[in-house]
């Protein structure tokens, strides 16, 4: 299938798409500041750069777009139809990098949360989740 794009119109599309200061992680910070936690932003330092840290709880939160990180299950991570294998490759590259960087945070004693774009639809859910998984084995 042919792209229905130019090729410069694809390469601004995409410049446009943003990898911190998301809606979604917006929402999350939002939410955790209104529950009392005070957290830090991208740190570098750490595997997978986590969106939000909570270094009391040593708990690293990542919220991730169901497109870019695959999602399973959700309607939102379609599949384009030109260029395939450079999508099964960048989707497949992503994964594994998701995966790899939360085995290296649990390694170091890490906790990590991990946020989908479209939970935040329902901010009670999503309220309870991280409440749960912050303050699970909290001290």
């Amino acid at each position: 299938m042919v792209d229905n794009l130019s090729k410069e119109q694809r390469q601004e599309n995409m410049r446009r798409i943003r990898s911190k200061n998301t809606t979604p992680e917006k929402v999350v910070r939002s939410l955790l500041h209104k529950l009392g936690f005070r957290f830090r932003l991208h740190r570098n330092e750490m595997p997978g750069k986590p969106d939000i840290v909570l270094p009391k709880y040593k708990t690293a939160i990542f919220v991730h777009g169901c497109f870019w990180h695959r999602h399973t299950g959700c309607k939102r991570a379609t599949f384009p139809k030109s260029n395939v294998e450079y999508w099964l490759e960048k989707f497949k590259k992503n994964v594994r990098r998701d995966k790899r960087n939360r085995m290296d945070l649990e390694n170091t004693g890490w906790k990590f949360v991990l946020i989908w774009e479209c939970e935040i639809k329902d901010i009670e859910k999503l309220k309870r989740k991280l409440i749960k998984s912050i303050l699970r084995d909290a001290h």
